[in-house]
């Protein structure tokens, strides 16, 4: 076997070695179909109708973890090299995290009702282009790697940490890779200082140096940003919940209405039977498909919702944040009435969506500081940090845009 490259846009020449067991594996996972499949699942969803530029892979992302994992290993082995047996699993790990994403990423997760966490595992463990080659190198890696994905379980925490944390190769990678395809230029990360500061704290879990304080205050700050100007953007939040709606209307319709080839069929209305193979059929493509046919020739407003998607004949959002509940309740009740009098169904057209977002959460794997004599939790040493902590909530009508001049009329006086 010799040697691979992969040319990264973000992170320059990505280098495999067949002669290192561990970077063997990875080539071997590289080529296996359920990989493969990650070039067919869009790294932002329905985001390309917001940012043109949004087109990058699940593929690319997982190589870039990868990636990451290795150069952050590299700089901890120094301090504790018995860490070094514990390669094969944050490898796998790092590599496959995403392999039980549906069509459009996190979309299709709530478009379909699936946990991408839960099928990355199943796959690991049971696939036969994975599992096999995983045990092979190391055994027990699979079942390592698949404990570690589903429930956060890992024989060293901070392999763990490296995979998913606060401050995981993982969110580097997206907030790096999403950043550069969205054209947002928020996502400038001192990623050098980040994977320097790296330490182990004397529990032997990570921890951040105080040379990288700074640059970890950052990360945190651009993780914020990048959620309320890419992840959360309005339009965003339209295009979700628009196709949550059409899957939810080809479901109520059922197969005697809506036409579905026998992949679909099964997602549609057998979800809780889906085989191995009957998950990994379905992409971005197969998905594209049908909200094609079902904009053809699908029940009026199946079709009516499709052609919207497609033809980016978006429903609007209009912030309403500011209202209180009551109030929020009272002007969907208003948007449905305008809607009914432009002849349009409210049931598939108008919709309250709610999100919360919060940059920093110290009670969940929170980050900590050691210089070498004081261990203590970032919030604790950066009021910048602890400011993140405070959760931000957002609220949107959404509506179609026939209504919007009345509806903005009307919700004046609310």
């Amino acid at each position: 076997m010799s040697s691979r490259t992969y040319h990264d846009p973000l992170h320059g020449s990505i280098q495999l070695d067949p002669g290192d067991p561990a970077e063997a594996m990875v080539m071997e996972l590289v080529e296996s179909r359920p990989f493969q499949r990650l070039r067919r699942i869009r790294q932002l969803g329905p985001a390309f109708l917001t940012f043109h530029g949004a087109e990058s892979s699940r593929f690319t992302h997982s190589l870039g973890v990868f990636h990451l994992a290795r150069r952050a290993l590299t700089n901890l082995l120094p301090q504790d090299p018995s860490l070094d047996k514990h390669r094969f699993v944050l490898y796998a790990a790092a590599l496959l995290h995403d392999l039980g994403h549906g069509p459009l990423s996190h979309t299709g997760e709530e478009m379909f009702g699936l946990h991408h966490e839960a099928w990355s595992a199943s796959l690991i463990r049971e696939h036969p282009e994975l599992q096999p080659v995983l045990d092979a190198h190391n055994p027990g890696t699979a079942d390592a790697a698949a404990d570690l994905l589903e429930h956060g379980q890992a024989e060293r925490q901070v392999i763990k940490r490296l995979v998913s944390s606060q401050l995981d190769c993982d969110r580097l990678d997206y907030l790096m890779r999403d950043s550069y395809s969205t054209g947002a230029r928020y996502g400038q990360l001192d990623l050098e200082r980040i994977l320097a500061a790296l330490t182990l704290a004397p529990d032997g879990d990570m921890a951040i140096s105080p040379k990288g304080l700074m640059a970890v205050e950052h990360y945190l700050v651009v993780r914020n940003l990048m959620y309320r100007s890419v992840y959360t953007h309005r339009l965003n939040v339209v295009c979700n919940w628009m196709l949550e709606q059409l899957i939810r209307l080809a479901r109520q319709l059922g197969p005697e209405q809506v036409w579905a080839d026998r992949v679909m069929h099964h997602w549609l209305w057998e979800p809780k039977s889906l085989s191995i193979d009957t998950f990994l059929a379905n992409d971005d493509i197969r998905t594209g498909y049908h909200l094609q046919r079902w904009a053809e020739e699908g029940p009026a407003p199946l079709a009516g919702l499709c052609s919207r998607f497609l033809d980016r004949r978006l429903l609007k959002a209009t912030a309403v944040g500011h209202l209180n509940s009551a109030a929020q309740l009272e002007a969907l009740a208003m948007a449905r009435q305008f809607s009914e009098r432009v002849a349009l169904n409210p049931e598939h057209s108008c919709g309250l969506r709610h999100q919360q977002i919060r940059g920093y959460h110290p009670y969940r794997g929170g980050l900590r500081l050691w210089d070498g004599v004081m261990l203590q939790g970032l919030e604790q040493a950066s009021p910048l940090v602890q400011s993140l902590s405070t959760p931000a909530a957002t609220a949107w009508l959404i509506h179609p845009h026939e209504i919007q001049k009345d509806l903005r009329k009307a919700l004046d006086h609310l």
